[in-house]
């Protein structure tokens, strides 16, 4: 039996990095594809290092994109996004990848999917997972997407070109709605102690909770809070409980690894970020500790960034009561381990409710290698 070749694409876009894939290339059958990128990617590895394939040990690194026509009336292409777990054999498809969002436009553009002039292209994507639209700006010169330029990424070192991504009608991707249980504060019991958080489904859900409620700071490096055992089980079960609420899961242990995010977000302190500065407080406006597939985020996931500025913006929520920032600045300046981000959200009172119109932050994308991946035979089967 021989190893099976597949045509891909392998990406940087914002501070993730995944394999992208046309959707020709791809088996129909989801179980097929499940294994072909398992074994693309590495995984599962017990050694948590996925040396075995392209993965890169950490779920901002064992990613994978689907780029097919577009199923929408409004979009330019489909785009769906695969989270691969690092240490076991599974693939999640119930959420979208902010960071690999940027890279889909210049891929649709240098594959040929879209054509597009010279100047700011704009591609219409379809976000398979979330059932959303992006726009997604960005340079083109002689019909391929430009990567040089002075626009910087905290956690990313050196520059790239711009890439402008405006998520419509963010709210409830996976869920209900912004606010999936209809209340800006839940009450939440685990461990006979009960936690105020905040449930919010903007680009992706995720669930908030204050740093010192469960014995954090809110400026720990991601190796310090996964070196606190206890932390991570309590932040777990939280995240699990709030997973219930949101009907993400009838129990707990049905709560998918993907969805909900938790987020320990606290008020502006001065911090060392992991490249080794200090970033002032009166630099930031709130800031976030994010787990992503049970492991400390050493940036934070940019639809996490986008949920968050959108929870900052809902009155009497949890974000809303730790932010600083002005009610009228353009965007929230989000603290996170490897820098800030600023990310904007345009939210307002609609019906009784609260409704966000959109969501947009700025990103910059790479292509790393093309060619095709190699993946091992599938036993039993014909392969993808």
């Amino acid at each position: 039996m021989t190893q099976i070749f597949v045509p891909a694409a392998f990406y940087r876009g914002g501070s993730s990095k995944g394999l992208f894939f046309h959707a020709r290339d791809c088996p129909q059958d989801r179980a097929a594809l499940d294994r072909m990128l398992l074994l693309a990617l590495g995984s599962p590895d017990p050694y948590g290092r996925q040396l075995d394939g392209m993965g890169g040990g950490t779920s901002s690194l064992s990613k994978a994109v689907i780029i097919g026509p577009p199923t929408h009336p409004d979009a330019d292409v489909d785009y769906t996004f695969a989270q691969v777990a690092v240490d076991r054999p599974v693939v999640d498809w119930g959420a979208n990848c902010g960071n690999l969002s940027s890279a889909v436009g210049p891929f649709a553009v240098d594959e040929g999917l879209v054509s597009a002039a010279d100047g700011e292209a704009l591609v219409r994507i379809h976000q398979v997972n979330t059932k959303k639209i992006i726009h997604a700006r960005f340079p083109v010169r002689n019909g391929k997407a430009v990567t040089a330029g002075e626009a910087s990424v905290d956690g990313v070192g050196g520059t790239g070109a711009p890439i402008a991504l405006d998520f419509l009608d963010p709210g409830g991707t996976v869920t209900p709605g912004l606010l999936p249980t209809g209340r800006v504060i839940e009450t939440i019991e685990v461990d006979a102690r009960t936690f105020e958080m905040s449930l919010v489904d903007a680009s992706n859900p995720v669930a908030f909770v204050a740093a010192g409620d469960v014995g954090l700071t809110g400026s720990e490096h991601p190796d310090a809070i996964e070196a606190d055992r206890a932390a991570m089980a309590l932040l777990d079960r939280l995240r699990r409980a709030a997973g219930v609420r949101m009907g993400l899961g009838h129990a707990p242990d049905g709560v998918g690894l993907a969805n909900p995010k938790i987020a320990v977000v606290s008020a502006p302190a001065a911090f060392v970020t992991l490249d080794g500065r200090t970033i002032d407080a009166a630099t930031q406006d709130i800031a976030i500790r994010m787990l992503s597939m049970e492991r400390a985020h050493r940036a934070v996931t940019l639809t996490g960034a986008m949920c968050l500025a959108a929870a900052c913006r809902i009155e009497g929520s949890l974000p809303h009561r730790l932010c600083t920032a002005a009610a009228d600045a353009q965007a929230i300046r989000v603290a996170h381990p490897s820098g800030i981000v600023a990310a904007g959200a345009a939210v307002f009172p609609r019906d009784g409710g609260w409704h966000v119109e959109s969501a947009r932050v700025y990103r910059t994308a790479r292509r790393l290698m093309q060619g095709e991946v190699a993946v091992a035979p599938f036993r039993g089967e014909e392969g993808p």
